[in-house]
């Protein structure tokens, strides 16, 4: 059985680090180390460290308002090392062009972000096999 993950929040006005209210890429990439984290922690009891990113694609804009649901899942592992895929998605977006407090969820998520991680987990620190 595929050990999974998932996280949802909002982008708040103080994630956004550009004009317009645009969400720096790499807060995806923190999402994701919060997933992997949460990962590890169902496989093996311990929050591993994470080693790094093969592949990092930024497919959409996020902004200030958005919700993004980041999801991952382990796709292989080895004796210490977990190898995970990453998918960060745009689930709601705020609609400031209708009122202040105007939102859509969308019946399509849209993939903002997507990458492949590997994370390690010492032999001495796995608590569950």
């Amino acid at each position: 059985m595929a050990i999974t993950s998932m996280i949802r929040l909002r982008m708040s006005a103080k994630d956004a680090h550009y004009g317009g209210n645009l969400v720096d890429g790499a807060h995806m990439v923190h999402l994701f180390g919060d997933v992997a984290t949460e990962l590890l922690i169902k496989r093996d009891g311990d929050e591993g460290l994470f080693a790094g990113y093969e592949d990092i694609k930024f497919l959409a804009p996020v902004y200030a308002g958005d919700y993004i649901e980041a999801v991952g899942e382990i796709i292989s592992e080895g004796n210490s090392s977990r190898k995970m895929k990453f998918e960060a998605r745009k689930v709601a977006v705020a609609r400031p062009d209708i009122s202040d407090s105007a939102a859509d969820f969308l019946e399509e998520p849209i993939v903002v972000c997507t990458a492949i991680g590997t994370c390690v987990t010492p032999k001495n620190c796995q608590r569950k096999n």
